[in-house]
C-alpha cells in the first residue's frame, strides 16, 4: 500500500483510445487517480462528470485525470464515449492497482457481502510522490476539495 510522501510505484494498465499507460508517462505532471465502483451506474457517472466538468480547470493546473476501475475496456470506452469524458480510464481487471491503493474492501450490496472499489482518489505529484488521498468519497463537493488541493501543491 502507498502512504502518503512516498513514491507511488510503477504501473502499467491498458486504457482507453487502445493504450497502455504508465506512471512515467506522466512524469512533471500531477496525476489524479481516482478509483470507481463500476462504469455506468449513477454515482460513477456523476463523478466521472463533474471531473469532465472541472478538466479544464485541472489541465491549467499542470493536473492530468485518470479514472480506475476492474471494468472491461470495452465498458470503459462505451462509458467514455457516451459520456464524453476528456480523460482516459484505466481498466484494472486483475485489480493490481486496486490492491496497490488499498482500494478493494468488503461492502454491503442488497444485504450480500461483496468486495468491491470503495470510492478513493488520490493526488500524485510531479514526481511521483503521494501527496493526498480521500477514502471513502462522496461524491457531492468532492471534485472541488480535489482541484483545491491540487492548486494548493
Amino acid at each position: 500500500m502507498v502512504n502518503i510522501g512516498e513514491k507511488v510505484a510503477p504501473f502499467s494498465l491498458p486504457a482507453t483510445g487502445d493504450k497502455t499507460l504508465s506512471l512515467d508517462d506522466f512524469k512533471g505532471k500531477n496525476l489524479i487517480l481516482y478509483f470507481y465502483p463500476k462504469d455506468s451506474t449513477p454515482g460513477c457517472t456523476l463523478e466521472g462528470q463533474n471531473f469532465r466538468d472541472h478538466y479544464e480547470d485541472f489541465v491549467k493546473a499542470g493536473t492530468a485525470i485518470l479514472g480506475v476501475s476492474r471494468d472491461s475496456l470495452k465498458a470503459h470506452e462505451n462509458f467514455k464515449a457516451k459520456q464524453a469524458f476528456p480523460f482516459d480510464l484505466l481498466s484494472d481487471t486483475d485489480e493490481t492497482l486496486c490492491r496497490q491503493f488499498d482500494v478493494i474492501h468488503e461492502k454491503n450490496m442488497y444485504g450480500r457481502k461483496v468486495m468491491g472499489i470503495v470510492r478513493s482518489t488520490f493526488l500524485i505529484d510531479a514526481k511521483g510522490v503521494l501527496q493526498k488521498e480521500w477514502r471513502k468519497v462522496r461524491v457531492k463537493g468532492h471534485v472541488e476539495d480535489v482541484l483545491e488541493a491540487v492548486n494548493s501543491l
